[in-house]
C-alpha cells in the first residue's frame, strides 16, 4: 500500500511540475509584426518551376491565410503565378510537365480550388502561358489571365499590397 501512496504521489508531482514548465512557456505567434493590423494586404509573387515545391507552397499559403485569421487579421492575399509555375496549371499539360509533376498535377488543382474557397484572387500571366506553351483556354478555373504578371504586382502594391516572394 505504501508503495502504491509514494507512486501515486510521484505521478501527481510529475504532472504539477509539467503543467508548470507548460504555463511558463510563451505563446508563439506574430503580435509584434501584426499591431494594430486589421486587414493583410499580401501580393504572392509565384515563381516556381518545381511542381512539388509548387504543390507545398500552395498548401504554406493556405496555412499563412489560416494563421492570419487566428491571429485577429483579415487576409487580403493575391497569387500573381509567372514563370514556369504555369506549365503545372492547366488542364492540358504538356507530357513533360505530366513526367515532372510525378502525380501532384491533381493536388495542384486541388489546393489552386482550396485557396479560391478561402477568397484569394489568383491570376496567371499570359506572358509565362505563351513562353510556356500552356493554353490559355485549359488554364484551371480559379485562375484569372492577365496580360502581365509583373503588371500585376506593380498595380497590387500601388494599392498597399505588401510583395511576398516565392521562389
Amino acid at each position: 500500500m505504501k508503495h502504491s501512496i509514494v507512486k501515486a504521489l510521484a505521478f501527481l508531482l510529475l504532472i504539477v511540475v509539467q503543467a508548470s514548465v507548460y504555463a511558463s512557456q510563451k505563446t508563439i505567434n506574430d503580435s509584434a509584426a501584426l499591431a494594430d493590423m486589421k486587414v493583410g494586404k499580401s501580393v504572392f509573387l509565384v515563381d516556381i518551376g518545381d511542381a512539388k515545391k509548387l504543390n507545398f507552397y500552395l498548401q504554406v499559403i493556405q496555412g499563412t491565410h489560416k494563421n492570419m485569421k487566428d491571429q485577429g487579421v483579415t487576409p487580403d492575399f493575391v497569387i500573381v503565378y509567372i514563370g514556369p509555375s504555369v506549365k503545372y496549371l492547366t488542364s492540358t499539360p504538356s507530357a513533360q510537365a505530366e513526367k515532372d509533376a510525378a502525380g501532384l498535377m491533381l493536388d495542384i488543382e486541388s489546393n489552386i480550388e482550396a485557396l479560391e474557397s478561402l477568397g484569394i484572387r489568383q491570376e496567371i500571366c499570359a506572358v509565362a502561358t505563351r513562353v510556356f506553351g500552356v493554353n490559355n483556354n485549359s488554364i484551371h478555373s480559379g485562375l484569372t489571365l492577365v496580360g502581365d504578371g509583373f503588371i500585376s504586382l506593380i498595380g497590387y502594391q500601388q494599392q498597399g499590397y505588401h510583395l511576398v516572394p516565392v521562389f
